[in-house]
């Protein structure tokens, strides 16, 4: 699996509160795709999405130094995403991501499923 420094660290902070069924798509290769990579997980509820995000924004900022462009969706926790511009994180809860189905929309980049640490 290729990821950059970027993804390693969202990787680590999603799996540092419990986020599950993390998947990571290298995009790079599709003209038209908005990121270089999406990185998608779910956490059960829309307090631990919130958690979630929170943790890759602080470790982003932290170890990379980075802030991302943009961040939707805090409000209701149900599909958070988080933009680093080239990074584009997918943050859902169990309803909410198998409604939108991104990994299925974006099958054409390379799908890489993060075994859960649990």
């Amino acid at each position: 699996m290729k990821t950059n420094k970027l993804s390693t660290t969202v990787i680590e902070a999603i799996q540092d509160k419990k986020g599950t069924s993390i998947c990571h798509i290298d995009l790079s290769r599709i003209a038209t795709a908005p990121a270089s990579e999406f990185i998608i997980c779910q956490g059960k509820t829309p307090t631990q999405t919130t958690a979630i995000t929170d943790s890759i924004i602080d470790k982003a900022r932290e170890i990379n130094g980075r802030k991302p462009d943009s961040v939707n969706g805090i409000r209701n926790g149900q599909w958070i995403i988080v933009d680093f511009g080239e990074v584009m994180v997918h943050v859902f809860t169990p309803e909410f991501r198998e409604f939108y189905n991104l990994e299925d929309l974006w099958s054409d980049g390379e799908v890489n499923q993060i075994p859960d640490l649990d």
